[in-house]
């Protein structure tokens, strides 16, 4: 084999990628005709060794190949068939890449009943034991039942900050950026223990859509509890509402000119037997408009006018 690898000048890669008919006779051997099409080309594993690739017409292996694996011993040896295997193309459909179970978890998969149990070494947590300096505090609390033995570490600390912080309860939110302010401002907003307690808390509001839920700071919703709004009626009324479509509209008349006392009427000679002494002469010209008081004392002077005529006669 080293003989090979050093002397090699390509005639031995060349005829293993003729040897097409040999890689063809063992596939059909395996698994017949009717699943095998044409050749689509030849792949070098190594400086002895070639897979030649044959189109699957297998059913539901659409995309997929039979690659049979074909070797040269020596330069005198015959070409021999190492394997013939059903591999995936260029274009078929395959699973997607293997993850371990612990890791294929994700939020919201826990279900009742279920189990998922912590790596020994999860960075996430560290012991008790070091958030304290003196031991015999940690084995009193552990004895009286107030103790655990794991608590979360700084890297566990920062990834639930930057999960929160990036999460649906978080400033970028496309709530938090409608919202009239913070929930670091708001009366309903209760800050968690700890070194956390800076920067989130919890949503004690029922009205708002982070009720019960851990919320960033900077998180805010429309039930902040300082907003204040002016309640009106959605219609304006005004104090005084004028209905002028049924008015007709007229032009309006000129000034009246100024009002003068009337000149007192010329007496004249009536005889009695003709006329009665106490009726006043008509007027064909219609008197304006003057306070009652006047029009009285007119008519009692002009009275007395025709009665000292009648007299004299």
């Amino acid at each position: 084999m080293t003989l090979l690898l050093t002397l090699d000048d390509g005639s031995i890669q060349r005829k293993l990628a003729e040897a097409v008919d040999l890689a063809r006779t063992a596939v059909l051997a395996d698994a017949g005709a009717e699943q095998v099409g044409a050749h689509v080309g030849v792949d070098s594993e190594d400086a002895v060794s070639a897979s030649h690739l044959f189109e699957a017409t297998v059913s539901g292996y659409r995309g997929w190949r039979w690659s049979v694996t074909v070797a040269l011993a020596g330069e005198e040896e015959p070409i021999t068939v190492s394997e013939v295997v059903l591999i995936p193309g260029p274009e078929a459909r395959v699973a997607p890449a293997w993850v371990p179970w612990d890791r294929r978890v994700q939020a919201g998969d826990l279900g009742v009943g279920d189990i998922f149990p912590v790596e020994k070494d999860d960075p996430r947590l560290a012991p008790a034991y070091l958030q304290s300096d003196d031991p015999a505090v940690e084995e009193v609390a552990k004895e009286a039942g107030l103790g655990r033995v794991h608590v979360l570490s700084r890297h566990g600390r920062l990834d639930a900050a930057a999960r929160w912080h990036s999460g649906e309860f978080g400033p970028r939110s496309d709530m938090a950026r409608s919202a009239p302010d913070v929930c670091g401002s708001c009366g309903f907003f209760v800050p968690l223990a700890g070194s956390l307690s800076a920067a989130f808390g919890a949503c004690t509001n029922d009205i708002s859509p982070a009720d019960g839920h851990v919320v960033d700071v900077e998180y805010g919703c429309g039930a902040h509890s300082e907003i204040e709004v002016e309640v009106t009626s959605s219609v304006p009324v005004a104090e005084l509402v004028y209905d002028d479509s049924l008015i007709d509209f007229e032009p309006a008349p000129e000034a009246a000119t100024e009002v003068t006392e009337p000149e007192p009427a010329e007496a004249t000679v009536v005889d009695e037997s003709e006329a009665p002494v106490a009726e006043a002469p008509e007027t064909a010209e219609v008197q304006p408009e003057v306070e009652p008081e006047a029009v009285a004392v007119d008519t009692a002077d002009e009275a007395q006018v025709e009665a000292e005529s009648a007299s004299e006669h």
